[in-house]
């Protein structure tokens, strides 16, 4: 594909994929990561919430009774105020209206930048525009581990033979 017919997030971002998060069958995450080291969060393309018939109910970035990712407050280069994501830390949980309940986990170690407050107001875009407009967060890595934070994170190719095996699986 032509380098002008590619969209922003092929053109600048590596996908990275984190297939059956804490061992839960295709609840996949990917992660976009730029040059300059930011991280965006995002369903995979298997996710559960993306396959046809799934409508959102609800998404809520409050994690517990003392953790509100929407409290999260940054401030100046450093990013200061950011809270500090683990690999397994959730940033939201999404209902769906047949009862199904999703948990969104970084994926990556870092700093929460960001997360995506228009998802809140219109849970469509997160089907229609996972890899953009419907992304869940934005998380920093440290420098020293920027190179690292993909460890344990499969390529594009390795998702995709991941996702073969599945359907081989099961037909």
């Amino acid at each position: 594909m032509a380098a002008a017919a590619r969209g922003g997030a092929e053109r600048y971002f590596t996908r990275w994929y984190k297939p059956d998060v804490k061992g839960r069958p295709c609840e996949d995450f990917c992660v976009l990561q730029h040059s300059n080291r930011i991280c965006v969060i995002t369903l995979a393309e298997a996710h559960p919430l993306l396959q046809s018939g799934k409508t959102i109910k609800s998404i809520n970035y409050q994690i517990s009774a003392n953790c509100s990712r929407l409290q999260n407050k940054v401030s100046g280069k450093s990013k200061r105020g950011a809270q500090f994501l683990t690999e397994l830390a959730p940033l939201c949980r999404i209902s769906s209206t047949d009862g199904e309940e999703y948990t969104i986990y970084s994926c990556i170690r870092g700093r929460l930048i960001e997360v995506n407050e228009n998802i809140l107001s219109n849970p469509t875009i997160l089907q229609e525009k996972p890899s953009t407009e419907g992304y869940i967060a934005v998380v920093l890595p440290k420098f020293e581990e920027s190179k690292s934070i993909t460890q344990g994170l499969l390529t594009q190719k390795e998702y995709e033979e991941v996702l073969l095996k599945r359907l081989n699986s099961s037909s």
